[in-house]
């Protein structure tokens, strides 16, 4: 790794997309360590000191500080580089709904579309964390349809989460096929760093035999 270069942890097809498009969102130059899972990288003792959980993305910033967890690491670049705009900077008003949609994802959205996917009760609602399916749907649904982004005019962070997202979950047909979710990614799908991320994303699963 350079010293000073931002290091993605990256296995092709995976979560990790997520971090990949962001990094070209923001226009910074970064590095990639591919990771193939069929080969059991994930779970070596050198990945493991970095992410104990064997799980891709992982990050090492510009100062050489590891940051695990999808959400966790897409919050820090976006925070790490302000000059591209794809973060609410504190004290600006959007700053709380950008923290609410992308908590939302990994609080609720995640878990309700597991369950949903493997026929699996929500459990009790005093103890799910995210209390039904449709209502995580309609909830997603309404943000939406006020669009054209996740924060109204306002294109962030959190759309490259919930665009990468939703282009997956919807491929399998996890979430329903609705035109604000659909419309939502085929926007998302044309902006240039959606395009560069997924064109060096398939170049990598074809390095790796995929």
């Amino acid at each position: 790794m350079s010293e000073g270069t931002v290091t993605l942890f990256h296995s092709p097809q995976t979560r990790s997309l997520s971090v990949l498009t962001l990094l070209e969102e923001l226009h910074v130059p970064y590095e990639v360590e591919l990771m193939d899972l069929r080969s059991g990288a994930l779970q070596n003792a050198d990945f493991l000191a970095v992410n104990p959980l064997g799980k891709v993305p992982a990050l090492r910033d510009e100062d050489g500080k590891v940051v695990t967890e999808q959400v966790a690491i897409l919050l820090h670049l976006a925070d790490l580089f302000p000059r591209a705009g794809l973060a609410p900077q504190i004290g600006e008003p959007n700053r709380g709904p950008y923290l609410r949609w992308m908590v939302f994802y990994a609080a609720c959205f995640e878990p309700a579309v597991v369950d949903h996917a493997l026929q699996r009760p929500a459990g009790p609602r005093a103890m799910s964390p995210y209390g039904a399916y449709d209502t995580v749907m309609g909830t997603l649904r309404t943000a939406l349809t006020a669009g054209p982004y996740m924060l109204g005019e306002d294109f962030s962070a959190a759309d490259v989460l919930w665009g990468t997202a939703l282009e997956w979950t919807s491929k399998f047909k996890m979430v329903p096929e609705v035109p604000e979710i659909m419309d939502y990614v085929a926007r998302l799908l044309e902006r240039p760093g959606f395009v560069r991320a997924r064109e060096t994303d398939a170049a990598y699963a074809a390095q790796l035999g995929g």
